[in-house]
């Protein structure tokens, strides 16, 4: 997985591939897909969800480039948004001081605290709330991870941001003209605005706390 898809997808921070190396994808799996645990493939994961939320493993390049462009740092604070079954949070808790895993449902809470458990990680902290509302009692944050597509709904979470703090995601642009189009993007928070700027060409499912809100036309 590493030498094949995440070292050819111009992946060059080495700490970040290290850690794709020292954590185990197939613990965070499903016992139906962990023997594809190491394709180049979006798995779903919706076992131990107690409300039938549906969430998905992004492709481990697309994951280890979008980690890669959020510029981590070792005191950094991250909240890490729809983590799943917390394997973006493993990932990211060897390369933070602090990260608190948000997601909307208690049963993917308890994995993901069983599963950082297995991989003894001790700086990370699990939440439950709506995934759009952030996580306001630990902010403010240096990075926002959210794992998934996006459309809208991003400004609580740019207040929960530290100036100089970056948000990374998959975003979609609707409209008739690029329905279908996403891209992974790196907002970044300055004293009087957010600017952005694209890192490279993504899709992944879409959140639906992120869904952007239908239009009517006339």
């Amino acid at each position: 997985m590493v030498d094949c898809q995440i070292r050819t997808f111009d992946v060059t921070d080495q700490a970040v591939v290290a850690r794709f190396l020292d954590v185990p994808r197939e613990i965070f799996l499903p016992a139906r897909c962990r023997d594809l645990a190491y394709s180049d493939s979006a798995l779903e994961i919706t076992e131990g969800a107690a409300n039938g939320v549906w969430r998905q493993l992004l492709p481990p390049l697309v994951l280890a480039r979008l980690i890669q462009g959020a510029s981590l740092r070792p005191e950094d604070k991250i909240l890490d948004i729809a983590a799943g079954t917390g394997y973006s949070t493993a990932l990211l808790a060897g390369l933070c001081k602090d990260i608190t895993a948000l997601e909307a449902d208690a049963g993917f809470a308890s994995l993901i605290e069983a599963n950082l458990q297995a991989c003894n990680v001790s700086n990370a902290h699990v939440v439950t709330g709506p995934l759009a509302q952030g996580f306001d009692k630990s902010a403010a944050y240096d990075v926002i991870f959210i794992n998934g597509a996006v459309e809208a709904g991003l400004d609580t979470l740019f207040s929960q941001l530290k100036d100089g703090g970056r948000l990374v995601a998959i975003q979609r642009f609707a409209g008739e003209a690029n329905a279908h189009a996403s891209k992974a993007v790196r907002f970044e928070k300055g004293a009087h605005d957010v600017s952005s700027r694209f890192l490279f060409d993504a899709s992944a499912a879409l959140l639906k706390d992120f869904e952007k809100a239908p239009q009517f036309v006339f």
